[in-house]
């Protein structure tokens, strides 16, 4: 059984993009790598599930191979 959540949940999708675009604004490649391993490990320590944490890895990786 499924936990992931992969649909739609923001009101306002375009803002949220706008947030991560912004928080790279200014940085350099390795800075940017940083502040996205940090997110991950943050929004990973939210999730606080392994098994959502594993099928979004999973899902992560599909077509990424």
């Amino acid at each position: 059984m499924t936990k992931l959540m992969t649909g739609p949940r923001f009101a306002s999708p375009d803002d949220v993009y706008q947030l991560l675009i912004d928080s790279h604004r200014d940085l350099t490649p390795d800075q940017s790598t940083r502040l996205n391993a940090k997110l991950i490990l943050l929004l990973a320590n939210h999730i606080g599930d392994p098994e959502v944490l594993a099928e979004a890895l999973q899902v992560a990786r599909q077509g990424v191979e």
